[in-house]
């Protein structure tokens, strides 16, 4: 596990722990437990990673036993994992693991459905920046483990230039321009259309992508027929629309219901 995911396990921990827990440390003292993780319906799995290292922190003496791992498909009634250790650890660590791995696993079954829609075509899905605020990372690694991929994950990583921004310098190539020569070269640029002649004046500019905003299936397969070495992309609200855009023959889809719109995987820690 890196730096971020324990900067937010421990954020986590000090919100929900901040001192002790009066009822569990009030209760228990070296009592031993085992507890079962369980699937209590179908979907891809997400947020097991996440689960050790919390119980890591808690307790280096907790052991899991991992029987199904991320990015798995699992069924209802599926043993995930199987914790044993400290009672009161496990009991102090569930509210937290089950917070992480329900809503992980959720956006990991969502994320399988949509690129399953795709059925092998050159299309890819990626996530967009529609995500929980601090909940952003570990919401993009549980889109991995649904077959898609991460778009830019934040400001500072890749150039995307809105209409706001091209409209302030005048045009798209003034707007690239000037930004092109103050980046490092490794740095993508991707610019924002919103017409067919818009994307014309995009491809003879020095951007790496190009995104296809409010344009009908008819204009983006236009694009595309008349695209260059430019990657192309469109994002959609919703995954109902995904399937339609994909056969237009687009490079990326960046689908904002991946993380913005989600409902928690039932998931249940059993304590025995």
């Amino acid at each position: 596990m890196n730096d971020q995911i324990d900067k937010i396990l421990y954020d986590a921990l000090e919100e929900d722990i901040p001192t002790i827990d009066i009822t569990t440390d009030n209760l228990f003292t070296d009592e031993s437990c085992e507890a079962v993780l369980i699937a209590k319906e179908n979907g891809v799995i997400s947020g097991v990673k996440i689960l050790q290292r919390l119980y890591q922190i808690l307790d280096d003496d907790i052991y899991i036993k991992v029987i199904n791992h991320d990015s798995t498909y699992v069924e209802e009634g599926d043993i995930i994992a199987i914790i044993s250790g400290n009672l009161r650890t496990v009991i102090k660590g569930r509210r937290i693991a089950l917070n992480f791995i329900q809503r992980m696993s959720a956006i990991a079954s969502k994320t399988k459905k949509c690129v399953d829609l795709l059925d092998h075509s050159y299309t890819k899905i990626t996530d967009s920046r529609n995500t929980t605020p601090t909940f952003r990372y570990v919401e993009r690694l549980a889109v991995v483990d649904g077959g898609a991929i991460n778009h830019r994950g934040d400001l500072s990583s890749q150039v995307l230039l809105e209409k706001t921004h091209s409209r302030a310098y005048g045009s798209i190539k003034n707007a690239i321009s000037h930004i092109v020569p103050k980046i490092d070269h490794s740095i993508k640029v991707e610019i924002e259309v919103n017409t067919f002649e818009e994307f014309l004046e995009a491809i003879h500019t020095e951007c790496d992508i190009i995104m296809l905003r409010n344009m009908s299936d008819e204009i983006i397969r236009k694009c595309v027929n008349h695209n260059t070495e430019k990657l192309l992309e469109v994002n959609v609200a919703k995954i109902s629309q995904v399937k339609p855009i994909a056969n237009t023959g687009i490079d990326f889809i960046s689908v904002d219901e991946l993380t913005h719109s989600y409902t928690l995987m039932n998931i249940e820690l059993n304590i025995n």
